[in-house]
């Protein structure tokens, strides 16, 4: 099962589920409001403010969170074209027996980087090419370093080793970037109040013969689809909000490597 269509599942059973507890908290309501007509919504209206201002925090805090740390993945995959296209270019300072090798081992290794995410979610499938990433990286400084010791005097480690750490510590943090997430209690506590707030606003809206449809499913409908933007978010490279138009910048580089 695809990510996309879990993440409809579930955003789908969160709608249905909040529905059938707006009934229920609807139901309680008319129960309460004929066993004491006069108490039945006495004091409720701090508890639900309380407990509606705490699921509006959380869904502004997981929402916030979610843009930034994704924001931060989209500037990542700019930085690392910036490193090793600088890298790449730092390559005229080898001698020029030593440039070809490399060049082609940079052009294998901007391979690997692009298909690290073009494999996701086939997370085995991205481990392998990550691993090959990794290996090219340990060739590539191997060469380098012997190719600016073969340079001599000439400025080769200044500008290019510099370059070449720049460029194999940025994988690092893309590769955190993409792992770091809240902790999944967050998301929990999501689910769970948003399911209170569904008994709790049912609750409200008792009295009368006929339910409130509109405000119930524009309740349940606004949640739900909230939920999953903010899921969505969290991981861009297996829903309907991708990153993936960004790596054309690497694509764009490779082109420039022929």
């Amino acid at each position: 099962m695809s990510y996309t269509l879990l993440a409809l599942l579930l955003a789908t059973g969160f709608f249905v589920g909040m529905l059938l507890l707006l009934e229920l908290g609807h139901r309680l309501g008319n129960h309460f409001e004929e066993i004491d007509p006069d108490g039945a919504h006495t004091g409720t209206g701090p508890v639900e403010g309380a407990v509606f201002a705490l699921l509006g925090l959380l869904v502004a805090f997981t929402f916030s969170g979610a843009a930034q740390r994704f924001d931060a993945r989209r500037n990542l995959i700019v930085e690392e074209a910036n490193a090793i296209g600088t890298a790449y270019l730092r390559l005229d300072e080898l001698p020029a027996e030593a440039q070809p090798a490399l060049r082609e081992l940079f052009r294998r290794y901007l391979d690997s980087r692009l298909e690290v995410y073009r494999k996701l979610p086939d997370i085995d499938a991205a481990r392998e090419a990550l691993a090959r990433s990794s290996q090219l990286q340990g060739e590539i400084w191997s060469r380098a370093v012997a190719g600016c010791d073969a340079a001599g005097p000439r400025p080769c480690a200044i500008l290019l080793l510099p370059a070449l750490n720049a460029m194999i510590d940025i994988t690092t943090t893309r590769t955190m970037a993409a792992l770091m997430h809240p902790p999944a209690v967050i998301f929990g506590l999501l689910f769970i109040l948003g399911l209170g707030c569904a008994v709790l606003a049912g609750y409200s809206m008792a009295g009368g013969t006929r339910r409130k449809w509109p405000h119930m499913i524009a309740f349940a409908a606004v949640t739900a689809i909230t939920v999953y933007v903010v899921l969505d978010l969290e991981y861009p490279r297996l829903g309907l909000i991708r990153v993936d138009a960004h790596d054309q910048v690497l694509v764009e580089l490779r082109q420039t490597m022929r």
